[in-house]
């Protein structure tokens, strides 16, 4: 692990804003860097060989130009699909990866429904039926693809109009009445999602609890740094983000600095 460089968020798009917002609160002395691959969103319609390829090409430029001292995949299709061999690539580097929050689902749940709401790639992964397998045995555990999610979340976050309708014909499937019982949690399965987790509670049909992993993800970074966190941030060096298309959009750049972040 290095230990000067800074921790590196890597995301699709704006999804992963949400994991580094809960990091900072638990790290505030941390250098961040957010890096989007905002040229391949949304990453879940690729095919599976190609993004393995563009992940593993594109970090292997990260690492070597930024050297980061962790690295967080803020991105439950990237880290199911390529964390391992991320890890494998670069065995000196620490990965702290996104999974769909599966165990604490199963933990939580009183009525034994859970729908875990994700991108199609996370829904068709082998890694997410092995969490359920593992984890989930003895639930009813539904899983819903949704292909346009990511992006109304990006639009909803980007001050742009999403209507209730277009959210509620995304999240419907997830809510399941059986034998008197009902879906009780929802797994929300893609970064992205909990930008929209109040406008989902306004919509669904009866409460349910909205699953968001970003505090795990914080509190897992906490731990895999360890030692090596920083205790004082005495030159206040400015935290960065990144995005592949290379855009020139001052929206972005003000949404970025709600965030903290200076877009390069």
């Amino acid at each position: 692990m290095h230990t000067s460089g800074p921790v590196l968020f890597f995301d699709s798009g704006l999804g992963g804003l949400t994991v580094l917002r809960e990091a900072r609160y638990l790290l505030p002395y941390e250098e961040f860097l957010y890096v989007a691959d905002d040229a391949a969103f949304p990453i879940g319609r690729w095919q599976e060989a190609e993004l393995i390829r563009r992940i593993l090409d594109l970090f292997d430029e990260l690492i070597r130009d930024h050297r980061p001292k962790a690295v967080v995949i803020a991105c439950n299709t990237a880290f199911t699909l390529a964390g391992e061999a991320l890890r494998q690539a670069h065995p000196d580097v620490a990965f702290v990866g996104t999974v769909p929050a599966i165990k604490p689902a199963a933990e939580r749940t009183s009525s034994g429904l859970i729908s875990v709401l994700a991108t199609p790639g996370t829904v068709r992964r082998t890694y997410t039926k092995s969490l359920i397998e593992s984890f989930a045995s003895r639930c009813h555990v539904r899983l819903v693809g949704s292909d346009r999610l990511a992006e109304l979340a990006e639009k909803h976050l980007r001050g742009e109009a999403v209507s209730d309708d277009a959210l509620l014909a995304e999240i419907s499937d997830c809510f399941l009445e059986q034998d008197g019982r009902r879906t009780d949690i929802v797994v929300l399965a893609c970064t992205h999602y909990p930008f929209l987790a109040n406008r989902f509670r306004k919509i669904a049909p009866w409460p349910v609890d909205w699953l968001d992993p970003a505090e795990a993800i914080a509190r897992q970074l906490v731990r895999v740094l360890g030692e090596g966190a920083s205790k004082a941030r005495p030159d206040h060096p400015v935290d960065r983000a990144v995005f592949t298309s290379s855009p020139d959009d001052p929206a972005l750049v003000r949404l970025l600095a709600g965030f903290g972040l200076v877009l390069n």
